[in-house]
């Protein structure tokens, strides 16, 4: 029998369902929670992510600013930009969408964001208090992966969980999240020996490296939860994850589908960062 499938779209609008009521609980009370979305530059791809999550704002209820920069802009000119929406008491949530022109550092655009708003969870401070286990906030996309898989009740204690991809953004917290639930966890990279050894060992499989369908079936353990973050255009216009998904769906007991499945739980996480600004501005 096929795996069944872990549905991204279909737990976000119950999760964007709770978002919302709490959004107008909040609302009530003064504070509506407020994100402020930086994009720089014509990267197609970023200016999609970007529309959907102002839509999704402007659907629960929330207050969203875009601000479009052209390429050219300067890091200084973006610091300054950064330190006013700091200090705007509407704006919850701070975003800059990645990648970033490279005459940009990254590093130094994601600590200038205020950690109380740093609702990416890429800050420094927030990405250390993460490694000890009392985040500010997580970040979206394992947040997201997390919610899953408490979706179907997974007995994540005493797991074995195999990542493949390392980054700061997925892959690294990631890990520690599920070494906080109590999973045994491993981190393979591109250097990794024997990748399929490690993922045919592994209970839950997250896989974000992009690379199309780089995790074949055969790599992929029986009954195993299967989790693609990896979202790739083919040359025919298709969408794909890193994962062959119709050869790992006869294997796995649960996996996403790509697109529909961790794609919309990130932009949701997004959101309940946001609004966890917010309800926490309320009781300061």
């Amino acid at each position: 029998m096929p795996a069944q499938l872990l549905d991204g779209n279909t737990l976000s609008k119950k999760l964007r369902a709770e978002i919302t009521a709490r959004a107008a609980i909040v609302t009530a009370k003064g504070v509506r929670p407020g994100l402020a979305v930086i994009v720089i530059g014509d990267n197609p791809a970023s200016q999609v992510y970007v529309r959907n999550k102002v839509k999704a704002c402007e659907d629960v209820g929330f207050y969203s600013v875009l601000e479009r920069y052209p390429a050219e802009l300067g890091e200084d000119e973006l610091l300054a930009r950064i330190a006013l929406l700091n200090a705007d008491p509407k704006i919850h949530g701070i975003l800059v969408q990645l990648p970033l022109p490279d005459h940009i550092a990254t590093e130094r655009v994601l600590e200038a964001i205020a950690p109380e708003k740093d609702v990416d969870g890429f800050h420094i401070a927030n990405a250390g208090a993460l490694m000890v286990g009392h985040p500010e906030f997580k970040p979206c996309t394992p947040y997201g992966c997390m919610k899953m898989l408490e979706s179907i009740d997974y007995p994540i204690r005493g797991a074995r969980a195999v990542i493949v991809g390392a980054s700061n953004i997925v892959g690294k917290p990631m890990a520690m999240l599920l070494l906080q639930a109590g999973a045994t966890v491993t981190i393979c990279n591109s250097k990794t020996r024997d990748l399929a050894h490690h993922t045919k060992d592994a209970d839950i499989l997250v896989v974000a490296t992009g690379k199309p369908k780089m995790i074949s079936g055969d790599m992929v353990k029986n009954g195993s939860v299967v989790i693609d973050v990896g979202i790739n255009r083919l040359p025919d216009g298709k969408l794909c994850g890193d994962v062959d998904f119709d050869a790992a769906k006869y294997i796995a007991g649960w996996i996403t589908p790509v697109p529909g499945g961790v794609g919309p739980m990130t932009i949701t996480m997004l959101l309940m960062n946001t609004l966890e600004a917010a309800e926490k501005a309320v009781k300061k």
